[in-house]
C-alpha cells in the first residue's frame, strides 16, 4: 500500500480505531478488502493502455505439471522474451502458493509476478482470518476470480495465464488446474502444460506419463518435456549447462511444498542432455 495513505487513512486519531474495512468480518478475501480500500493497487484495476501492447514487454513461458501417486510436480523454464529478444535468461515462474500448493504463470511477466504475490497473501489472509486453510477447490476458485479481474489488461495484450497445482488430502494425490484469460477454471488429469511451448511439452508428456511414476521420475518427465518444448519453440529456454541455469522444479506432497535444489535439478538436466546425444528426439514410447 501507499505509505502515506496507510498512515493517514487507516487510523482514526480521535477514537484510536481502525476504519470499518479493517475490522469488518464480512470477507476473508484480501483481494476483496484491497479492492474496497485501494482498488488501484490491484493488478487488473489499473487503467489499460489505449491500444494493444506489442512484443516489447517481457513474456514468460513454458510451464508443465505432472501428477504421481501422492503428489504433483510442477516445473518451468527460465527464459523470458520480448519479441525476438531474450529479455532474461533466469526468470522464475514457479512459486510456492502455500504449504500444500504451487502456482506458476505464463504471459506478461511483470503482471504475472504481481498476481502470484497477491495470491500468496490471499491464501495466508484467509488462513489467519478463518483459522483453517482453503480446500484445493477453494484455492483454485480464488485464483480464477483474480484472473478474471485482469481481463481488461488481457484484452490489450497483457494477459496472464496461471497454472495451479496442489496436494488434496482427501484424495491423497495431486490435482492440476488450468485457466483461460477470462478466468475460466478447468481441472486437468494426469499432466498439463501452458505457455508458448505447451503444445510440444504436452506432446512429450503424453509419451512419458505413467500412472505409477515416482516423484523423481515425474520431475525427470517435466525436464524432458521442457527440453522438447525448447527444441521447437524459440521462446522456451532449455537447460543452460554452461551458465548452470536449470528449470525451477517443485514437488507438492503430504509433506508440503518443496523446491528441488540446484544440484538435484542439475543432475536431472544432465541426464536429459546426455541422453539426447544418442537419441536427439528424446525417449520413445513402446508402439505396442
Amino acid at each position: 500500500m501507499v505509505e502515506g495513505r496507510s498512515r493517514v487513512a487507516s487510523h482514526d486519531s480521535h477514537t484510536g480505531r481502525l476504519p470499518g474495512l479493517f475490522g469488518s468480518p464480512d470477507t476473508s478475501s484480501f483481494t476483496e478488502f484491497l479492492g474496497g480500500y485501494s482498488p488501484e493497487l490491484l493488478p487488473g484495476r489499473r487503467t489499460p493502455p489505449a491500444s494493444a501492447v506489442g512484443d516489447e514487454i517481457p513474456h514468460g513461458t513454458t510451464i508443465v505439471a505432472v501428477t504421481f501417486p501422492g503428489g504433483v510436480v510442477m516445473a518451468g523454464d527460465r527464459r523470458a522474451t520480448a519479441g525476438n529478444v531474450i529479455a532474461q535468461r533466469d526468470i522464475e515462474k514457479v512459486f510456492r502458493a502455500d504449504e500444500f500448493s504451487a502456482i506458476a504463470v505464463a504471459g506478461t511477466a511483470g503482471l504475472g509476478i504481481e498476481m502470484v504475490r497477491l495470491y500468496q497473501v490471499e491464501l495466508e489472509h484467509y488462513e489467519k482470518r478463518e483459522g483453517r486453510t482453503l480446500s484445493v477447490e477453494g484455492k483454485a476458485n480464488r485464483l480464477a476470480s483474480m484472473v478474471r479481474g485482469n481481463l481488461a489488461m488481457a484484452m490489450q495484450g497483457l494477459a496472464v495465464v496461471p497454472l495451479f497445482a496442489g496436494y488434496d488430502e482427501e484424495r491423497d494425490g495431486g490435482r492440476i488446474f488450468s485457466y483461460d484469460p477470462a478466468g475460466g477454471r478447468y481441472e486437468e488429469r494426469d499432466f498439463y502444460s501452458i505457455g508458448s511451448g505447451s503444445v510440444f511439452a504436452r506432446g512429450s508428456l503424453k509419451k512419458l506419463f505413467r500412472a505409477d511414476l515416482s516423484a523423481e521420475d515425474a520431475a525427470l518427465a517435466c525436464v524432458q518435456a521442457l527440453y522438447d518444448a525448447a527444441d521447437d519453440d524459440s521462446a522456451t529456454g532449455g537447460p543452460d549447462m554452461t551458465r548452470r541455469i536449470f528449470p525451477v522444479v517443485a514437488a507438492v506432497t503430504s509433506e508440503g511444498y518443496r523446491r528441488l535444489g540446484e544440484d538435484e535439478v542439475g543432475a536431472l538436466a544432465q541426464t536429459v542432455v546426455d541422453g539426447r546425444y544418442d537419441s536427439p528426439g528424446g525417449p520413445t514410447a513402446p508402439l505396442r
